[in-house]
């Protein structure tokens, strides 16, 4: 005998459809796959960690851009809120010769006035703003000096101050 059991009916029909010897045969393929599917799996966890890696890398220079525009921000607020301080509000309105208004006067609606309007405080320190004569353009001297028709005439200010255009 063989060391196979003899098989009879249905058993039999089966046995005759598989290919004798086609265990070791169909082992092959199967390793293969498997070998296969491992390397793809293996590369594709690669794929992903580096992936992975490189969005926690831009993650880290993001968070890092955030925290300098957050300090970059906090300090123009400190800046706009040392600007809007009532005392140096003052200071800048005084600079610019500026001076606090009097009492204000209302119109009513049927036209009355309520209240009594007072003027506004005398500018006794020297004003900021030049007075308008030295606004004013200065006269032409001689007719080669004088600029062309349409152009503006420097105020005398102006005139003082270097030139600054390349080439002059």
């Amino acid at each position: 005998m063989s060391g196979r059991p003899e098989l009879r009916g249905r058993a039999a029909r089966l046995a005759r459809l598989l290919p004798a010897g086609a265990g070791q045969a169909a082992r092959t393929p199967f390793v293969l796959l498997v070998v296969l599917l491992l390397g793809g799996g293996l590369i594709g966890l690669l794929v992903l960690n580096s992936a992975l890696s490189e969005g926690a890398f831009r993650l880290d220079d993001l968070q890092k851009e955030t925290k300098g525009l957050t300090d970059e921000e906090q300090a123009l607020q400190r800046d706009v809120d040392a600007y809007s301080a009532p005392d140096a509000l003052q200071r800048r309105a005084r600079e610019l010769g500026m001076v606090p208004g009097g009492d204000p006067a209302f119109l009513g609606p049927d036209g009355t006035v309520k209240g009594v309007p007072r003027a506004a405080e005398s500018a006794a320190r020297s004003p900021m703003v030049p007075p308008p004569e030295v606004l004013a353009p200065a006269p032409a001297r001689t007719r080669s000096a004088a600029p062309p028709t349409g152009s503006r005439q420097p105020s005398a200010e102006a005139s003082t101050q270097p030139s600054t255009t390349p080439g002059r």
